[in-house]
């Protein structure tokens, strides 16, 4: 049973793998100090398993690139682009808005 998945998007940069790692072994040295050693071996486990799963077996896979979008058949429909020659056609000039 894999308890931490490598390959996610959240593991890509290196703080947040350091900072997780950190944590647990941190908290191991809390409880040590604590005095309950129950707590601090789980927590160096957890230190220890997710070192191994973010350090020593990470293998980061490169993002894939999503497909081009590409036209839908509905795009016949659209009229075909107008050139600036038939843009201008179109416009009513001054003098005829005058007269």
């Amino acid at each position: 049973m894999q308890l931490i998945d490598p390959n996610h998007p959240a593991y890509r940069r290196l703080w947040v793998r350091v900072a997780i790692v950190a944590v647990c072994f941190g908290w191991a040295a809390f409880e040590i100090v604590g005095g309950d050693p129950f707590w601090a071996v789980l927590s160096a486990a957890a230190g220890a398993y997710s070192f191994y799963m973010l350090f020593w077996t990470f293998n980061p896979q490169p993002e894939v690139a999503a497909p081009a979008a590409e036209p839908d058949a509905d795009d016949e429909d659209e009229p075909a682009e107008i050139s600036p020659a038939e843009i201008s056609a179109e416009k009513p000039t001054k003098q005829a808005d005058q007269d």
